[in-house]
């Protein structure tokens, strides 16, 4: 059965903006690469063809411009088999939030 992964009752309220990003993320079947293509405050997709489940915990590897990696935490919402899945971000410290807002900031100013 495939599911079309704009319905259900956990659609972001918060803006969304497009991207193109290349991020590895973790969860149980261990560590993926995927490109995450719309990004808001609260959640991001991910095109991948690695298998999450929804209310899976997942660890998305964000890259920064000096080659480091900033780490977060995120809840799968919504998942399409081989295609990607939606992560509601969680256990966001203030500093996660700030670089968030600010990421998303010069998105929308773009």
């Amino acid at each position: 059965m495939i599911r079309d992964r704009r319905s259900g009752g956990d659609r972001r309220k918060a803006e969304r903006f497009e991207t193109n990003i290349e991020i590895e993320w973790e969860g149980l079947i261990g560590k993926r690469k995927g490109i995450i293509t719309d990004i808001s405050t609260t959640g991001c997709f991910i095109l991948s063809s690695g298998e999450v489940e929804d209310g899976e915990s997942v660890k998305i590897f964000f890259p920064l411009t000096d080659g480091r990696k900033a780490q977060f935490w995120g809840e799968v919402v919504n998942h399409v088999y081989e295609i990607g899945f939606a992560i509601r971000f969680v256990e966001l410290t203030e500093a996660q939030k700030e670089f968030l807002e600010i990421f998303v900031d010069t998105l929308r100013n773009d």
